[in-house]
Protein backbone atom coordinates (compact mmCIF):
# COMPACT_ATOMS: atom_id res chain seq x y z
CA UNK A 1 0.00 0.00 0.00
CA UNK A 2 1.18 3.08 -0.71
CA UNK A 3 2.93 5.61 2.11
CA UNK A 4 0.50 8.07 3.29
CA UNK A 5 0.66 10.71 5.74
CA UNK A 6 0.26 14.49 6.77
CA UNK A 7 1.86 17.42 6.96
CA UNK A 8 2.33 18.45 11.04
CA UNK A 9 1.61 22.21 9.58
CA UNK A 10 -1.82 21.27 8.45
CA UNK A 11 -3.06 19.77 11.41
CA UNK A 12 -1.04 21.89 14.34
CA UNK A 13 0.14 25.24 13.06
CA UNK A 14 3.14 26.11 14.42
CA UNK A 15 3.03 23.08 17.13
CA UNK A 16 4.95 20.16 15.69
CA UNK A 17 4.78 17.73 18.62
CA UNK A 18 0.91 18.02 18.42
CA UNK A 19 0.44 17.01 15.18
CA UNK A 20 2.65 13.83 15.80
CA UNK A 21 0.62 13.50 18.51
CA UNK A 22 -2.72 12.96 16.46
CA UNK A 23 -0.68 10.96 13.97
CA UNK A 24 0.76 8.43 15.96
CA UNK A 25 -3.20 7.90 17.18
CA UNK A 26 -4.44 7.65 13.61
CA UNK A 27 -1.48 4.83 13.09
CA UNK A 28 -0.21 6.58 9.67
CA UNK A 29 2.80 5.66 8.03
CA UNK A 30 4.01 9.17 6.74
CA UNK A 31 4.99 12.62 7.96
CA UNK A 32 6.09 16.23 6.93
CA UNK A 33 7.61 17.50 9.45
CA UNK A 34 6.87 21.67 8.63
CA UNK A 35 8.78 24.65 9.10
CA UNK A 36 6.74 26.71 7.08
CA UNK A 37 7.46 30.16 8.52
CA UNK A 38 11.55 30.59 9.25
CA UNK A 39 11.43 31.74 12.46
CA UNK A 40 10.02 27.54 13.03
CA UNK A 41 12.86 26.19 11.21
CA UNK A 42 15.92 26.19 13.75
CA UNK A 43 13.97 24.89 16.66
CA UNK A 44 12.26 21.90 14.82
CA UNK A 45 15.66 21.15 13.74
CA UNK A 46 17.09 21.75 17.23
CA UNK A 47 14.12 18.71 18.29
CA UNK A 48 14.84 15.84 15.88
CA UNK A 49 16.58 13.82 18.32
CA UNK A 50 14.06 13.85 20.67
CA UNK A 51 11.49 13.05 18.46
CA UNK A 52 9.99 9.44 18.61
CA UNK A 53 9.23 9.17 14.99
CA UNK A 54 9.82 5.03 14.63
CA UNK A 55 6.21 4.95 13.64
CA UNK A 56 6.80 6.32 10.70
CA UNK A 57 8.22 4.22 7.26
CA UNK A 58 8.54 7.93 5.08
CA UNK A 59 9.90 11.40 7.06
CA UNK A 60 10.04 14.71 4.88
CA UNK A 61 10.98 18.28 6.03
CA UNK A 62 9.26 21.12 4.54
CA UNK A 63 11.43 24.01 4.67
CA UNK A 64 10.20 27.91 4.99
CA UNK A 65 8.27 28.97 2.34
CA UNK A 66 9.26 32.31 2.52
CA UNK A 67 12.73 33.19 3.46
CA UNK A 68 14.42 36.82 3.91
CA UNK A 69 17.78 36.67 1.97
CA UNK A 70 19.99 37.15 4.74
CA UNK A 71 18.39 33.95 6.72
CA UNK A 72 19.46 31.61 3.81
CA UNK A 73 22.71 31.19 4.90
CA UNK A 74 21.22 30.23 8.44
CA UNK A 75 18.53 27.88 6.43
CA UNK A 76 21.16 26.10 4.54
CA UNK A 77 23.69 24.98 7.51
CA UNK A 78 20.35 24.23 9.93
CA UNK A 79 19.17 21.72 7.11
CA UNK A 80 22.31 20.03 6.78
CA UNK A 81 21.08 17.47 9.66
CA UNK A 82 18.08 16.80 7.87
CA UNK A 83 20.60 16.30 5.09
CA UNK A 84 22.95 13.53 7.08
CA UNK A 85 19.24 12.00 7.82
CA UNK A 86 18.51 11.16 4.32
CA UNK A 87 14.85 13.07 4.45
CA UNK A 88 13.87 15.30 1.43
CA UNK A 89 14.01 18.34 2.23
CA UNK A 90 10.72 20.31 0.07
CA UNK A 91 11.40 24.02 -0.67
CA UNK A 92 9.41 26.22 -2.30
CA UNK A 93 11.52 27.92 -5.91
CA UNK A 94 10.85 31.63 -5.01
CA UNK A 95 12.15 30.85 -1.69
CA UNK A 96 15.67 30.47 -3.02
CA UNK A 97 17.82 33.46 -3.11
CA UNK A 98 20.78 31.57 -4.43
CA UNK A 99 19.84 28.40 -5.77
CA UNK A 100 23.40 27.61 -6.54
CA UNK A 101 24.02 27.24 -2.51
CA UNK A 102 20.96 24.47 -2.40
CA UNK A 103 22.46 22.18 -5.07
CA UNK A 104 24.93 20.18 -2.59
CA UNK A 105 21.89 19.04 -0.81
CA UNK A 106 21.50 17.05 -4.35
CA UNK A 107 18.36 14.91 -4.96
CA UNK A 108 17.39 15.25 -1.59
CA UNK A 109 16.38 18.67 -2.29
CA UNK A 110 12.91 18.32 -3.32
CA UNK A 111 11.36 21.61 -5.66
CA UNK A 112 7.57 21.98 -5.30
CA UNK A 113 5.33 23.67 -8.36
CA UNK A 114 3.76 26.46 -7.23
CA UNK A 115 0.17 28.09 -6.88
CA UNK A 116 -1.34 30.81 -8.58
CA UNK A 117 -0.13 33.73 -6.02
CA UNK A 118 3.30 32.63 -6.79
CA UNK A 119 5.99 34.40 -9.73
CA UNK A 120 7.28 30.93 -10.69
CA UNK A 121 7.07 27.26 -10.55
CA UNK A 122 3.82 27.05 -11.75
CA UNK A 123 4.19 24.98 -14.80
CA UNK A 124 6.17 22.04 -16.64
CA UNK A 125 8.06 25.08 -18.87
CA UNK A 126 8.90 26.90 -15.59
CA UNK A 127 9.94 24.31 -13.72
CA UNK A 128 12.43 23.16 -16.79
CA UNK A 129 13.99 26.18 -16.20
CA UNK A 130 14.36 25.58 -12.52
CA UNK A 131 15.95 22.61 -12.61
CA UNK A 132 18.19 23.54 -15.41
CA UNK A 133 19.70 25.59 -12.30
CA UNK A 134 19.37 22.82 -9.88
CA UNK A 135 19.77 19.66 -12.40
CA UNK A 136 20.51 16.70 -9.63
CA UNK A 137 17.26 18.21 -7.30
CA UNK A 138 13.68 15.77 -7.34
CA UNK A 139 10.26 17.53 -7.61
CA UNK A 140 7.41 17.56 -4.93
CA UNK A 141 4.13 17.82 -7.32
CA UNK A 142 1.41 19.57 -5.23
CA UNK A 143 -1.44 18.36 -6.96
CA UNK A 144 -3.84 20.88 -5.58
CA UNK A 145 -1.74 23.51 -6.51
CA UNK A 146 -1.78 22.03 -10.16
CA UNK A 147 -5.16 22.43 -10.46
CA UNK A 148 -5.72 25.62 -9.19
CA UNK A 149 -3.52 26.88 -11.44
CA UNK A 150 -5.09 24.95 -14.27
CA UNK A 151 -8.40 23.14 -13.59
CA UNK A 152 -8.56 20.81 -16.81
CA UNK A 153 -5.66 18.79 -15.26
CA UNK A 154 -3.19 19.19 -18.38
CA UNK A 155 -0.80 21.07 -16.79
CA UNK A 156 -0.68 18.40 -13.77
CA UNK A 157 -0.08 15.87 -16.95
CA UNK A 158 2.52 17.75 -18.56
CA UNK A 159 4.46 17.92 -15.17
CA UNK A 160 3.65 14.66 -14.18
CA UNK A 161 5.02 13.21 -17.68
CA UNK A 162 8.00 15.42 -18.57
CA UNK A 163 9.94 15.21 -14.61
CA UNK A 164 8.67 11.23 -14.26
CA UNK A 165 12.23 10.49 -13.19
CA UNK A 166 12.05 13.30 -10.61
CA UNK A 167 9.17 12.62 -8.63
CA UNK A 168 9.66 11.69 -5.34
CA UNK A 169 6.91 13.03 -3.44
CA UNK A 170 3.20 14.58 -3.52
CA UNK A 171 1.47 16.52 -1.53
CA UNK A 172 -2.62 16.71 -1.76
CA UNK A 173 -5.14 18.76 -0.87
CA UNK A 174 -7.90 21.12 -2.38
CA UNK A 175 -6.33 24.16 -2.97
CA UNK A 176 -8.88 27.31 -2.98
CA UNK A 177 -8.74 30.35 -5.08
CA UNK A 178 -6.85 32.45 -1.95
CA UNK A 179 -4.24 29.37 -2.11
CA UNK A 180 -5.64 27.94 1.58
CA UNK A 181 -5.53 24.24 1.76
CA UNK A 182 -9.07 22.36 2.40
CA UNK A 183 -10.40 19.50 2.76
CA UNK A 184 -10.48 17.13 -0.03
CA UNK A 185 -14.20 17.65 -2.44
CA UNK A 186 -15.63 15.41 -4.90
CA UNK A 187 -14.92 17.75 -7.61
CA UNK A 188 -11.08 17.54 -6.21
CA UNK A 189 -11.33 13.54 -6.00
CA UNK A 190 -12.88 13.63 -9.40
CA UNK A 191 -10.12 15.66 -10.72
CA UNK A 192 -7.29 14.64 -9.29
CA UNK A 193 -8.12 10.71 -10.99
CA UNK A 194 -7.72 11.64 -14.13
CA UNK A 195 -3.55 12.10 -13.84
CA UNK A 196 -3.24 9.34 -10.87
CA UNK A 197 -2.05 6.62 -13.09
CA UNK A 198 0.67 9.04 -13.81
CA UNK A 199 1.89 8.51 -10.04
CA UNK A 200 3.62 5.70 -9.31
CA UNK A 201 2.32 3.71 -6.11
CA UNK A 202 5.87 3.97 -4.57
CA UNK A 203 5.73 7.47 -4.47
CA UNK A 204 4.65 8.56 -0.77
CA UNK A 205 2.49 11.15 0.08
CA UNK A 206 1.56 13.93 2.42
CA UNK A 207 -1.72 15.14 2.98
CA UNK A 208 -1.85 18.97 3.51
CA UNK A 209 -5.78 19.49 3.78
CA UNK A 210 -6.76 21.67 7.16
CA UNK A 211 -8.46 19.31 8.84
CA UNK A 212 -9.30 18.48 12.75
CA UNK A 213 -8.13 15.33 14.41
CA UNK A 214 -11.48 13.61 13.71
CA UNK A 215 -11.31 13.93 10.24
CA UNK A 216 -7.50 12.78 9.66
CA UNK A 217 -8.87 9.26 8.81
CA UNK A 218 -11.46 10.06 6.42
CA UNK A 219 -9.13 12.92 4.80
CA UNK A 220 -6.46 9.62 4.07
CA UNK A 221 -9.15 7.58 2.80
CA UNK A 222 -10.21 10.40 0.29
CA UNK A 223 -7.17 11.19 -0.43
CA UNK A 224 -6.53 7.33 -1.65
CA UNK A 225 -9.39 7.64 -3.70
CA UNK A 226 -8.65 10.35 -5.52
CA UNK A 227 -5.15 8.57 -6.13
CA UNK A 228 -6.54 5.35 -7.22
CA UNK A 229 -6.14 4.75 -11.35
CA UNK A 230 -9.25 5.27 -12.86
CA UNK A 231 -9.06 3.99 -16.90
CA UNK A 232 -12.51 6.14 -17.64
CA UNK A 233 -11.11 9.62 -16.61
CA UNK A 234 -7.62 9.29 -17.66
CA UNK A 235 -6.44 12.41 -19.64
CA UNK A 236 -7.07 10.77 -23.51
CA UNK A 237 -3.40 9.87 -24.99
CA UNK A 238 -1.65 9.42 -21.54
Amino acid sequence: MRLMGFSTGALAKGDFRAALQILKETHVNAVELSALRQNELVPLVRELNELDLREFRYMSFHAPSVMDSDFEPTAIEALQDVYLRKWPIIVHPDALHDPSRWEPFGDLLCVENMDKRKPIGQTAAQLFKIFEVLPRASLCFDIGHARQVDPTMSESASILKCFKERLRQVHISEVNSESRHDPLSMESILAFQKVAHLIPESVPVIVESRVCKEEVIEEIQNARKALSFNNVLAIAGD
